[in-house]
This record gives C-alpha cells, sequence and structure tokens, in this order.
C-alpha cells in the first residue's frame, strides 16, 4: 500500500438553506479543491451523501457530480454509512490511491437536508423494522443515552453545558460556519427541551453544505502542494446495530476499537494527538467517544468540557472549527468538512482557530447510533 497525502481541499459555507443544487454544491467545491491543487483533472471521485434520494428524489449522485463538474470519463462511487457518509467517501479515495488504482482520487460530500423534512430520513440509519415502529429517532437514541449517562455516573445536566459552548465559540472565527455567535451557559440550560433531558442546543443543525478534497501518493505529493498532509491512519468498526444488543450502551466499542486500529496504523498513539475533531452530532455523542477513544475515563467525559480541557488552549482541542453543533453538520458532507478542518490546523491556515504547535490531527464520524465509527488520523 502507498502512503497517502492530501494535496488539495475545498469547502463552501454551510447554510441554512442553499439556493444552489446538490450538484452544483459538490461540483463547486470539487473545482476548489482541484484548483487547490493545481489539477483539471482526477482518476476517480467518491461522493458522501445520504439524503439525496430522500430530499431531492435523486440517486446516482456521484455521477452526476462529476458530469457538473466536468470529469467524464472517470471512475465515480458513492459512500454511503448513514451519517459518516462523508468518512466513507474519504476511505474509498484513500484506498483507491493507496492500492494504486487511482493517482489522483477527489473525495466529496454534499448534502441538502433543507429540501424536505429530516428527522424521518435521518430515523432510518435506525432499525426500520424493530426501532422505529417504535418511535425511535436518532435525537430519541442520543437522549435515551444521555438520560442513562446522568443517572448511571451522577452526573448533572449542567455537566454537558460547555460541549456547545465551546463549539460555538470556536465557530465566532470559521468563516466557513453556520452559527457564527458564541452561547452562553445560561442560553444553553435555557433552550427547548427537545427529548428530556436533551436540549436544542445539545443538537446539530439542519442544514446545507459541501466540502472536498484531493488525494494523491505521498511520494508525489509535492507537485501539487507546497504543504501535503499525510493521511496517517483508516479504520471503520461496526458495532452491534442496535443499541439495546450491545453489552454496555453507554461505551462504544466500534469508536474504541476503530480509534486503536487507527493509531496502529499512523504508529501514534492518543498522548501524539494535537487534536480531536469529534463527531457532536448531540453533546453526547462528543463526551462518549472521548471515553472511547482514550481521552478520558468511563463517567469522565463530561468532565473535560466541564474543566474547559476541550478548547482551543486546552489539552486535547475538540471541535477546533466548531464541529457539528455550529460549523453545520449537512450529514454527506460532514466527513470531509472535518478533514477540510484538519489540513488547515496542520498547514497552520486555520487562523484565529489556530492550535498551537498541530502535529497531529484526528477525526471520528459516526453513522447510526454509533453503529459505524470511521477514525481517520493525519500527520505532517
Amino acid at each position: 500500500m502507498r502512503s497517502v497525502s492530501i494535496v488539495g481541499i475545498g469547502q463552501l459555507p454551510v447554510e441554512k438553506a442553499s439556493s444552489r443544487s446538490l450538484a452544483e454544491l459538490g461540483a463547486n467545491v470539487v473545482r476548489t479543491a482541484m484548483e487547490d491543487a493545481g489539477i483539471s483533472r482526477v482518476d476517480a471521485l467518491f461522493a458522501g451523501n445520504m439524503l439525496s434520494d430522500e430530499m431531492q428524489g435523486q440517486k446516482h449522485i456521484a455521477a452526476l457530480i462529476a458530469d457538473e463538474a466536468g470529469l467524464i470519463g472517470i471512475e465515480a462511487m458513492q459512500g454511503r454509512a448513514a451519517m459518516a457518509s462523508g468518512a466513507a467517501a474519504l476511505r474509498m479515495a484513500f484506498l483507491a490511491v493507496a492500492s494504486g488504482e487511482a493517482d489522483l482520487a477527489v473525495a466529496v460530500g454534499a448534502e441538502k437536508m433543507s429540501e424536505g423534512v429530516a428527522e424521518p430520513a435521518l430515523s432510518k440509519a435506525l432499525d426500520v423494522r424493530r426501532e422505529v415502529p417504535d418511535g425511535a429517532t436518532m435525537i430519541s437514541r442520543s437522549a435515551d443515552l444521555m438520560r442513562m449517562y446522568m443517572e448511571r455516573y451522577k452526573v448533572p445536566e449542567e455537566g454537558f453545558v460547555n460541549f456547545p459552548v465551546i463549539a460555538h465559540s470556536n465557530a465566532r472565527t470559521n468563516p466557513q460556519a453556520l452559527f457564527r455567535k458564541g452561547v452562553t451557559p445560561r442560553k444553553v440550560r435555557r433552550s427547548r427541551l427537545v427529548h428530556p433531558p436533551l436540549r436544542l442546543m445539545h443538537c446539530s443543525p439542519i442544514c446545507d453544505g459541501a466540502a472536498a478534497v484531493i488525494m494523491a501518493p505521498s511520494d508525489e505529493a509535492r507537485a501539487y502542494s507546497d504543504h501535503p498532509v499525510r493521511l496517517l491512519g483508516s479504520s471503520v468498526v461496526i458495532d452491534h446495530f442496535r443499541v439495546e444488543d450491545r453489552k454496555d450502551p453507554l461505551w462504544s466499542e466500534a469508536a474504541y476499537a476503530s480509534a486503536q486500529k487507527a493509531f496502529r496504523q499512523a504508529n501514534v498513539n492518543r498522548n501524539d494527538v494535537s487534536f480531536f475533531e469529534v463527531h457532536d452530532a448531540f453533546s453526547i455523542m462528543a463526551c462518549l467517544q472521548l471515553e472511547a477513544a482514550g481521552f478520558a475515563e468511563p463517567g469522565e467525559g463530561w468532565r473535560l468540557a466541564d474543566e474547559k480541557r476541550i478548547r482551543l488552549r486546552g489539552d486535547i482541542p475538540i471541535t477546533t472549527m466548531g464541529g457539528l453543533k455550529a460549523r453545520g453538520h449537512p450529514i454527506g458532507a460532514t466527513g470531509l468538512y472535518q478533514a477540510c478542518e484538519i489540513v488547515m490546523q496542520l498547514t497552520h491556515r486555520a487562523g484565529k482557530n489556530q492550535v498551537k504547535n498541530a502535529k497531529v490531527g484526528m477525526m471520528q464520524s459516526i453513522g447510526g447510533a454509533a453503529t459505524t465509527v470511521f477514525t481517520h488520523i493525519f500527520g505532517v
């Protein structure tokens, strides 16, 4: 397997409702990423998208984006792993270049969630025969986990307040973020209860967006970029599909195993990680990932937020550009936004959001109720 590097990135500001079509969103960032790499052609395109057939009535989205971008005659395929579809496309592009099947590949994620009712579509990431008929949704599942966590570890609701506060603080200086205003702990506490104990400010928004990265063999990367970023580790692991079938619902075995596998591939450990882009679709998910990835003991992840150790100048910065909560979570694009943000951090292009001495960046992307977890580790 060849070493692989990212040599170009492209992203659009996340919007509540974009005037562009889904194909236009995807093609725009593909062209931007190609311009960043100084190329006019790629061998393959891999697209991450979850909801196009639900929201736009459109399938075959990878070929559509490639056509819109003027890339006729290339390989184009779609990656789907529910909310981790962007990370699936990222891994597909990585494997294509690492294996030698492609010399230049683009991973693109695009999603338009504004053109329909999102929650019923998102709920299809759960078991539609055994969970959804009983009223299960992604919101209710996350609320259940938060309630269980609070009860088991005797954590007050206040313990989760700083997850969204820190995310919004970081988003203020990210020009791509949907929410560029800070929030106070009081605003989080007073936000509407969506599904007790889960409040609105603990939930990521419905939005539109697109992001893309270009990958090339590392030994050729400097032909395209003065500051290439190596993809050191890429892994994906699944858990039992239904939360109730797991030995411990509050322990994400997939997040743990995926992180450990990526650490081994990258030849690093958690102490080497400069920052961690978590999948904070809900505050409880960020907390559980911090524990599963080894940055906190079980029942202690909330303390990293409570003690503000996850802020930009903290021990383990997370959501450095606002995360899913404040940058936004356009489902299929999220994994590619995370990858773009890591590249910006490692090439010292993150502006006021720059993590000091950033050398190793880690991201996790989650599909379903932590059923599928991708881990990617990058370095310079």
